[in-house]
């Protein structure tokens, strides 16, 4: 073989080679998958459709400006699985959406905490990191690696809470002291409702007149909101966590004369949902209080407003807001050198240490997580219905409204 018959190989081979190079960088590159299992249907459907709604627009905004780009504008791609209505099936969702989408570098899920602790013990196994805002002190307690939670933990929210309805009062004259409490047995009522019960209302020098827990979904509320007549509470504390629930004991304070006059506040952005006010009433919802761990403050007027008009949602909550921070901490860890693997952002997520940039779709605007995967510096954020509008009017700093008491 003649040494210019070599070289002409060898040519050939290279501008392949280089050809080879410039198709691959020419093609587009690998989308990033991440997951999204939430209830779409049953009780909880409508939290979950709102968390879609804010991750979907996050996903919007990154690809609409290029994509990741320290990985040649990949695009994000948003993969949603259904819990349905029980633990069981979340369990099976989260089996599933594994098993059909194994590039998946991440996932989101899944508003109740009681799916949320079936869900990330299959998420676990996968060594998926799973991002959430349950409010179950047992999503972080459990000593797991892949989960990392955003959220101020129920027993952070039950301590915390009561004081700050008790500041509340007494600057317009009022001083409670008889508190009832009606919850649900989901996990995150559970960590809530305990340490309320166990020493929170007797350290505060209140006394529970009323104790009452009921499984959801409600078939009717008038047997549990009777009894708050013959109670006399100053206060009611409701730990419900879906909207047909919110709306069943709704209308039965309503019927026995209780909404106007006495003082309540439930647990969760369910509450403030829209749908409470279209299927109650501005007049029976007014007042009513919820306490939330993120709800829109300074800073975030442009992209609520983006928001509504995007979804024709009338307002931005806690779910579409933390999903939207959720994508954004992603996108951030995939320009800052995090690879588009599970490994890359667990490592990512562990190092994170952030109060700028998506830190700002947080309270306490700090990204960083304990060992446990747990966000330092979550608190929480009391909204309450006025002139049928949901405001935040606590803390200071995130209020946008001075509260009222009955």
């Amino acid at each position: 073989m003649s040494a210019t018959a070599t070289i002409g190989r060898r040519t050939a081979i290279g501008l392949g080679l280089v050809t080879g190079a410039a198709a691959i960088a020419r093609a587009a590159p690998k989308p990033v998958k991440i997951g999204m299992l939430m209830p779409f249907s049953g009780p909880w459907a409508r939290e979950g459709i709102l968390e879609r709604l804010g991750a979907e627009m996050a996903i919007a905004d990154v690809n609409a400006a290029g994509g990741i780009k320290a990985l040649h504008g990949a695009k994000l791609v948003l993969v949603p699985y259904d819990t349905q209505d029980t633990a069981e099936k979340a369990k099976d969702g989260a089996t599933r959406m594994i098993a059909d989408h194994p590039e998946l570098i991440a996932a989101l899920g899944c508003w109740l905490s009681t799916f949320t602790l079936a869900a990330t013990e299959v998420s676990e196994r996968a060594k998926l990191p799973w991002i959430t805002h349950g409010y179950s002190d047992a999503i972080t307690s459990r000593g797991f690696r892949y989960v990392f939670d955003t959220s101020a933990p129920a027993s952070y929210q039950a301590a915390h809470t009561v004081p700050a309805l008790l500041a509340m009062a007494r600057a317009v004259g009022k001083h409670p002291k008889r508190v009832a409490m009606i919850g649900d047995n989901t996990a995150a009522s559970v960590s809530f409702t305990k340490p309320l019960r166990e020493h929170v209302l007797k350290d505060l020098g209140l006394q529970l007149v009323l104790d009452a827990t009921y499984t959801p979904p409600l078939a009717d509320a008038s047997g549990l909101v009777q009894p708050l007549r013959a109670a006399r509470a100053d206060l009611l504390l409701l730990a419900s966590s879906n909207v047909p629930d919110d709306k069943l004991l709704l209308d039965a304070l309503h019927e026995f004369g209780l909404s106007e006059h006495l003082p309540a506040l439930t647990e969760g952005g369910h509450m403030v949902a829209p749908e409470v006010v279209k299927t109650t009433g501005r007049d029976i919802v007014q007042g009513m209080m919820a306490t939330v761990t993120n709800w829109p403050g300074p800073g975030t007027a442009a992209l609520v407003e983006r928001f509504e008009h995007r979804t024709k949602e009338p307002w931005m909550g806690q779910e579409s807001i933390f999903a939207y921070g959720h994508i954004m901490m992603l996108r951030y860890l995939l320009e800052h050198g995090a690879a588009p693997t599970r490994p890359g952002i667990e490592h990512g997520l562990r190092n994170i240490d952030l109060t700028t940039g998506p830190a700002i779709y947080f309270p306490g605007h700090r990204l960083r997580f304990n060992a446990a995967g747990l966000r330092e510096g979550a608190t929480l954020v009391i909204v309450q219905w006025q002139n049928g509008v949901p405001v935040a009017v606590f803390p200071p700093d995130t209020a946008t409204a001075k509260p009222i008491w009955a």
